[in-house]
């Protein structure tokens, strides 16, 4: 009994050093789903921004409050792609222009997202669409890291 319950918690330790391994890394997999097994990152406490991560590539979903998938866009490198996923995809726009913090507190949308390389807004249209901007980040913004978790702070 004593040698099973030794093997029993060698396992659960394991397996907890596994998952703690895997933490520091964005998902995989997950993109596309109303509530993915990721880490909400968004800045503002009325949407959800969940980020995956693959072969180089940072996708980064926005969802509304109830989950649903509204948009999500993919970039690498400066560079922007619309995904073809969620209700307001046709509304997601991808700019080559730089984003300013100057720029970002005129714009109408709310920051939802925001990382050391791109900022993503939010802006409720009047037909109850929602049009998504994700702009690459100018050197005179506020967020100094690549974390999300260091640039995105819930509840502002």
């Amino acid at each position: 009994m004593f040698k099973l319950s030794r093997a029993a918690l060698a396992v659960l330790m394991a397996m907890g050093a596994t998952g703690v391994a895997f933490a520091g890394n964005p998902p995989s997999t997950g993109l596309g789903q109303a509530w993915p097994n990721a880490t909400d990152v968004s800045s503002n406490p009325h949407w959800h921004v969940y980020v995956f991560q693959l072969n180089g590539i940072k996708y980064v979903q926005v969802n509304d409050l109830n989950g649903n998938v509204l948009g999500a866009i993919g970039t690498a490198g400066g560079q922007f792609i619309t995904l073809p996923i969620g209700e307001s995809a046709q509304h997601v726009s991808t700019s080559p222009q730089t984003a300013s913090s100057s720029a970002l507190a005129k714009s109408a949308g709310t920051v939802v997202y925001q990382d050391g390389a791109t900022v993503i807004t939010a802006t409720p249209q009047a037909d109850g669409s929602t049009q998504l901007s994700a702009l690459p980040i100018s050197e005179d913004t506020t967020c100094s890291g690549n974390d999300p978790e260091e640039c995105n702070k819930h509840g502002s």
